[in-house]
């Protein structure tokens, strides 16, 4: 019986550390990079997602759309919707976020189902907040946001310059068409 139960035991920790390397930072967003300054209440709405980094929170999911509305206690909450046509179903998740540190400064983190704080970093916003650059902590995670359905093409522009500047690849960015 106590080796079952170490079995088991080693069989758990090999899994939390499994998860805990594919989902810690290879190469961080420097800094630098972070929107500052940043005005939470301009930034509160609906966002449609333009474009994307792959990955596997989002695998299969299309017209994901985020809306941002302000908390009682500051912070922010997040409902992300979607609709994945693989399964034919509509699917949404519900999230907090936080700020890091000031919140005059883009730096923020997210959580959606657990009290597990994921990186959320505004890089680039426009003046009039209708178009946006974030990223997660590492390269491994980029999203151009937009107001509308769509980005116009200088936007785009000065997101990837800005993007490729960083280091991202964003060769592989998948462009969501609406």
């Amino acid at each position: 019986m106590k080796k079952g139960k170490a079995l088991i035991g080693v069989a758990a920790a090999a899994g939390i550390a499994g998860i805990a390397y594919v989902l810690w930072p290879k190469k961080k967003v420097p800094a630098s990079a972070i929107v500052d300054p940043f005005d939470k209440e301009k930034y509160l709405g609906k966002w449609n997602e333009v474009a994307r980094l792959p990955n596997l929170i989002e695998k299969d999911l299309r017209d994901l759309t985020e809306e941002y509305s302000l908390n009682e206690d500051g912070t922010i909450k997040v409902v992300t919707r979607a609709f994945n046509p693989v399964k034919n179903k509509a699917v949404e998740a519900t999230g907090t976020i936080k700020f890091k540190g000031a919140e005059t400064r883009g730096q923020l983190e997210v959580a959606y189902f657990l009290p597990i704080y994921l990186d959320y970093n505004i890089l680039d916003i426009d003046d009039n907040y209708q178009y946006a650059l974030v990223s997660g902590s590492s390269m491994s995670y980029l999203w151009l946001l937009s107001r509308e359905s769509s980005m116009p093409e200088e936007m785009k522009q000065r997101f990837l310059q800005k993007a490729m500047a960083l280091g991202f690849e964003i060769s592989k960015l998948e462009w969501m068409d609406y």
